[in-house]
């Protein structure tokens, strides 16, 4: 049995209807949007997302590559990786020529990007005004190639949690892409006062970064 349609089976007849009822990258944004962001040291599976109705980034990235999955697209994320902060998730897809991003934040600016990227790198780029810490320092400083998930489907990523800590270290040790050089790190100005606030709009403070405590 295909790993998607192990997947699908395993779930409940409401967590089904939820799940085949995301029929567009935007529409599985969407539901992201809705589940509250989880605070929580734990990786859930993308079943676990749709019971317990929690994810952080991590989480929500291993979601929508699932569900992008069964749109057509290859099940891939790809991790942006942060100076004094979080690192991020994406489950990146392409249409046509072009790549884009679904995404769970507790950032307003990080999350869903319509397909309009030539580029990894363009696509990410698009993210890095709006990637900052609490102390209102722009962060971003790499990403990960993409990582297909399909290489864990013996795994059980999608209905298990215990293969997500192998898919993190996988993430940490496949190839990185640099963005700025050391001169242009050093040389970035603080997020002006009225994007920061933006940013945050909805945000969980229990699961900000704080660089001055991490």
């Amino acid at each position: 049995m295909h790993a998607l349609e192990q997947f699908v089976q395993s779930l409940n007849d409401s967590e089904r209807k939820i799940f085949t009822g995301l029929n567009s990258p935007a529409e599985i944004q969407a539901f992201l949007d809705t589940v509250p962001y989880s605070t929580e040291p734990v990786y859930r599976c993308p079943r676990q997302v749709l019971r317990d109705r929690l994810a952080h980034c991590f989480d929500g990235a291993l979601f929508a590559a699932a569900a992008l999955r069964r749109l057509g697209h290859a099940p891939r994320i790809i991790d942006m990786v942060a100076e004094r902060d979080d690192d991020h998730l994406l489950a990146v897809y392409r249409q046509g020529p072009c790549w884009g991003a679904v995404a769970k934040s507790n950032f307003a600016g990080l999350r869903y990007r319509e397909p309009v990227y030539r580029t990894l790198r363009e696509l990410v780029m698009s993210y890095f005004e709006l990637y900052y810490n609490t102390a209102r320092e722009k962060t971003l400083r790499s990403y990960t190639v993409p990582l297909d998930l399909g290489r864990f489907d013996a795994e059980g990523w999608m209905i298990d949690d215990q293969p997500l800590e192998r898919i993190a270290d996988r993430l940490d040790s496949i190839r990185h892409v640099t963005l700025l050089t050391p001169a242009q790190a050093r040389a970035l100005q603080p997020v002006d006062q009225r994007s920061f606030e933006a940013g945050l709009l909805g945000s969980e403070a229990a699961g900000l970064y704080d660089p001055e405590t991490a």
